[in-house]
């Protein structure tokens, strides 16, 4: 069987052909063919040569399509290529061989990989298990004169048990009734076991299921139907969209300390809202008009993505609705203190990006620049390669730093001293592929390298501002939280369930992405509600469980509630 799949991949391996030699062939084969043969060959001949410049001139947007369609495992430099070895000419000749030429193999999975030692499993229940036969201070069954004392370090084995992600326990109060008075006296619920059928712990589990990892509701039902334990869609809904008003306070001071960050990352991906599609959308405009207001002609709806940085904290924020991350992201930045100097900005090139009348100090994504090249790799892979290969240099720099653990202002001075180098031979490089004709600026690689020259100082403002990063890969994580929930629950039904969700995502990832275990965080929101109403900004996901001790030592002083800078 391997030998005939080796046998049918020789017969259809792929042959360069030249255009030139092909119109040679129809015009020699001219004698043996009618006229209208000949016609007909010929034709064939002009719409490949048609085809194959099309291809050349849109390929970027081709292997996109392929992408989505098939999907794209990684954008790694060695994947891209595989184990193709680089001549080193082409595009390395002309910049002087500037490219590294080895590439980066498949690394070794290191010892363990893929499995959980004890310690990963935070939330399991600790069970001591005393030796059955021996005790502190006995004498040694095996040499029979030393005596046996307990090691610092005991042996550990877990166990891995299936559960319900929500678990009940029902509670069967004795009923004693009098046979004289025909009085009913009911046992007291044990303590802590209030008249509310759900808990803290179950608002929690459910938005996190739904909204951190991707479960619509009516899975959730079905799983949870499986169990023994039902809880229909419809309840899951009233419990989060609860259990989002009492984590509110919250989520409005994550927005005010966002406002205050040094370095903004924000994006967008479309989302669904069926109250802003249809014939929803067509009757809230005519409301509109009939009210004497302006009907918005916008039909897009976007989920927002904005991450932002401050002395090493990060703060993930989520906006669902018509408006763009350009806009969501002013809005934010109009919280933010008058004596702040502007924060720096990353996203991509597309100007619905930009807040508008709010001044930032602006950088490109030099991801999305690179991205564009490996669109096009299977066209121009020579030049392609070298171009990843430089920029994997300057990627390898930034992970120095972030290994050696320099501040912004060391950083910035590794970069100039290494990185810039290699960025001003790229600069000179994509210079010289146009301006001597290498490459059709109409092509795709053409068009790759136009958008790179055009946003050159934005791609580049980590060589000259400390703390600019080189990518918004940050923010594109993100978002994949929105992307999973729209590519399982497919849609919000309104604007207000939205809302809850953005409220969840934002609360979820930004636990996650400061190490916080997220379920433990959405609980103690809810559990101290008062509290955190009362000082919101002390129940920030790195200050919480402080918040917690505080209260557990006695009440705090009476505050009003805070205020908005």
């Amino acid at each position: 069987m391997k030998r005939k799949a080796r046998r049918s991949k020789a017969r259809f391996e792929r042959r360069e052909l030249k255009l030139d030699e092909l119109k040679g062939i129809v015009e020699r084969a001219k004698a043996a063919l009618s006229e209208a043969d000949h016609a007909t060959l010929t034709a064939a001949v002009d719409t490949l040569a048609f085809l194959t410049l099309e291809l050349q001139a849109k390929g970027a947007s081709i292997e996109r399509l392929r992408k989505l369609i098939f999907g794209s495992r990684t954008e790694k430099t060695s994947q891209v290529f595989g184990d193709e070895p680089f001549d080193g000419g082409g595009a390395s000749d002309a910049a002087g061989g500037g490219a590294s030429t080895q590439d980066a193999g498949a690394r070794p999975k290191a010892p363990g990989h893929g499995r959980n030692g004890a310690a990963a499993y935070r939330g399991a229940a600790k069970v001591k298990v005393p030796h059955s036969q021996l005790h502190c201070g006995d004498g040694c069954p095996g040499c029979q004169k030393g005596k046996v004392y307990p090691l610092d370090q005991p042996a550990v084995l877990v166990r891995v048990t299936g559960m319900a992600p929500l678990g009940a326990t029902v509670y069967e109060c004795e009923r004693l009734r009098c046979n004289l008075c025909g009085e009913v006296f009911t046992a007291e619920a044990p303590p802590g076991i209030g008249a509310a059928k759900y808990d803290e712990t179950a608002a929690s589990m459910s938005g996190l299921l739904k909204y951190g990892a991707g479960l619509p509701f009516n899975r959730i039902e079905t799983l949870q139907r499986g169990m023994g334990i039902p809880l229909p869609a419809a309840t899951q809904w009233e419990i989060v969209r609860d259990a989002a008003e009492l984590m509110a306070p919250a989520h409005e001071a994550l927005i005010e300390e966002a406002a205050q960050g040094e370095v903004l990352y924000n994006d967008d991906t479309t989302m669904k809202v069926l109250e802003l599609m249809g014939e929803s959308r067509q009757e809230a405009r005519q409301e509109a008009m009939d009210d004497g207001g302006d009907a918005d002609e916008r039909t897009g709806v976007f989920t927002s993505g904005i991450v932002a940085t401050r002395e090493g904290r990060r703060i993930a924020l989520f906006f669902t609705g018509p408006k763009h991350a350009g806009e969501n992201l002013a809005d934010v930045l109009g919280r933010r203190a008058a004596d702040l100097r502007a924060p720096i900005q990353m996203c991509d090139a597309l100007s619905r990006n930009l807040p508008a009348a709010m001044q930032t100090i602006l950088a490109n994504c030099l991801s999305h620049a690179r991205r564009r090249f490996v669109d096009v790799v299977h066209d121009f892979p020579d030049e392609c390669r070298y171009l990843l290969k430089t920029l994997g240099e300057v990627y390898k720099q930034d992970a120095v730093a972030r290994q050696r653990g320099l501040c912004a202002e060391e950083r910035l001075r590794l970069h100039q001293a290494e990185s810039g180098p290699i960025m001003d031979k790229l600069k000179q490089w994509l210079r010289d592929q146009i301006d001597e004709h290498k490459v059709e600026p109409n092509s795709g690689l053409g068009e790759a390298i136009g958008y790179m020259r055009n946003h050159w100082l934005k791609l580049t403002l980590f060589l000259r501002v400390p703390g600019a990063p080189l990518d918004n890969n940050i923010c594109e994580r993100a978002l994949k939280k929105a992307i999973l929930h729209r590519k399982n629950a497919l849609f919000y039904k309104t604007l207000n369930g939205a809302h809850v969700g953005d409220v969840f995502m934002s609360l979820i990832h930004t636990a996650e992405i400061n190490g916080v275990p997220p379920f433990d965080y959405l609980v103690a929101l809810q559990r101290h509600q008062t509290a955190v109403a009362a000082r919101p900004r002390e129940w920030m996901p790195w200050s919480y469980k402080d918040a917690v001790a505080r209260l557990a030592h006695g009440p705090s002083p009476p505050a009003a509630p805070e205020k908005s800078r």
